[in-house]
C-alpha cells in the first residue's frame, strides 16, 4: 500500500467526513465508487483503513490510488460564448469568495438533465481552484447576486449567516397590476404536481416573510424592491402570485394573459437579485454586493418610463 498519492489535510479541511471529502475532490468519480475504494482500503488515513465517517484532522495524510485522477467524467461541452458571458458576470473576488451576476436563464448546477450550470462552468473556467462552492442558490430564471465560497471555511461561515438570517438580501421585481405592496408572511410548502416540483401557500407550511415595496408603475405593471427575510424556494415568486401580482415573465405561477404584450419584450422572468449585505466574522464593516439588471429588464423599465438612478446606481456590478 506504499504506492499511491498522499494528500495532506489542511485546517482549512478538517472537520469534514472522509467521504465527502473525496467527492468534492474528486467530483468525477461517482459515489459507489468512492465507498468502494473506501471498504477496499484503496483508501487510507496516515496508512490505516477507515471509515466513511471518519472526521478529517488537520495534517492527516490520505493515501489515494495512483489511478485516482486519469478518470475523467464525460461532460458535455461548454459553449464559449457563455464561458464568457459569466466570465465578465464576476461582481467581487477575493481570497475568501466569488460573487457573480447569474445570467438570467443559468442554472446555478447541473442535475435534472442539465449538463452544467455556474458552479461546473466556474470550475472549468478556474482549473487550480482547489474548492469552489455554491453558498446559496437562485433560480434558473432569476438573474443576480451568486456567492461562492472559494475556502471551506468561508462557506460554513456564510451557510451559517444564511441559516441566522444575518444576510440582508433584495431583489427587482416587475408585477401585474397596481400594487402599493407591503408585509406577505403566507406559509409555503412544496409539493409535487404532474411530475413538476411547485411551491403553494399552506398553513402547514414553513414560515416565509417577504416585504414589497413598490417604485414606480406604469399601466398594467408595478415595479418592487423585495426584501426577504427568509429563504424559501420561489418565495418571491409564489408571494407576489398569491396575492394577486404575479411576476411578469412568470410561466409557473403567473397568469399567461396579464402581462401577454410585456412578456413578448423579455427573455424570461422578470426578477432580478439585486443585492445582498453581509458581515463575515472578524470583519468589522459589512460587504454589501449589487449588481444590476440584465438588458433585457432594464429594456422593459426604460420603456415604463421608471427611473433606476436610485436602484442600481453606479450603473455597472460593483462591492462597496
Amino acid at each position: 500500500m506504499a504506492s499511491g498519492r498522499f494528500l495532506t489535510i489542511e485546517a482549512d479541511e478538517a472537520g469534514q467526513r472522509i467521504d465527502n471529502y473525496l467527492l468534492r475532490r474528486f467530483k468525477h468519480l461517482p459515489r459507489s465508487r468512492v465507498y468502494n475504494l473506501l471498504r477496499r482500503g484503496e483508501i487510507r488515513i496516515n496508512r490505516r483503513r477507515t471509515r466513511p465517517i471518519y472526521k478529517l484532522v488537520a495534517g492527516d495524510e490520505v493515501r489515494v490510488p495512483p489511478k485516482l485522477d486519469e478518470t475523467v467524467a464525460t461532460v458535455a461541452p461548454v459553449p464559449d460564448h457563455l464561458m464568457e458571458r459569466l466570465r465578465r458576470a464576476v461582481v467581487f473576488e477575493s481570497r475568501e469568495l466569488l460573487v457573480v451576476n447569474k445570467p438570467a436563464g443559468v442554472a446555478v448546477h447541473g442535475g435534472s438533465g442539465l449538463s452544467f450550470g455556474v458552479i461546473e462552468m466556474l470550475r472549468k473556467m478556474r482549473p487550480d481552484e482547489r474548492f469552489l462552492e455554491l453558498v446559496h442558490r437562485l433560480d434558473r430564471e432569476t438573474s443576480g447576486c451568486l456567492v461562492v465560497a472559494r475556502k471551506r471555511s468561508t462557506l460554513r461561515s456564510l451557510h451559517e449567516l444564511w441559516r441566522n438570517g444575518d444576510v440582508k438580501k433584495s431583489c427587482l421585481a416587475l408585477v401585474s397590476g397596481r400594487w402599493q405592496g407591503g408585509k406577505v408572511d403566507f406559509a409555503l410548502r412544496k409539493i409535487e404536481r404532474s411530475g413538476e416540483r411547485v411551491v403553494i401557500v399552506d398553513p402547514q407550511g414553513k414560515p416565509s416573510l417577504s416585504f414589497f415595496k413598490p417604485l414606480g408603475s406604469s399601466g398594467d405593471n408595478t415595479l418592487m424592491r423585495v426584501e426577504i427575510k427568509t429563504g424559501r424556494t420561489h418565495q418571491i415568486r409564489v408571494h407576489a402570485a398569491s396575492s394577486g401580482h404575479p411576476i411578469v415573465g412568470d410561466q409557473r405561477y403567473g397568469e399567461v394573459q396579464r402581462g401577454e404584450k410585456l412578456n413578448s419584450n423579455t427573455q424570461g422572468l422578470c426578477l432580478h437579485a439585486e443585492s445582498l449585505e453581509f458581515r463575515l466574522p472578524g470583519e468589522e464593516q459589512p460587504m454589501r454586493f449589487v449588481a444590476p439588471p440584465p438588458a433585457d429588464f432594464q429594456r422593459i423599465i426604460d420603456a415604463l418610463d421608471l427611473s433606476l438612478i436610485h436602484i442600481s446606481e453606479p450603473t455597472r456590478p460593483l462591492y462597496i
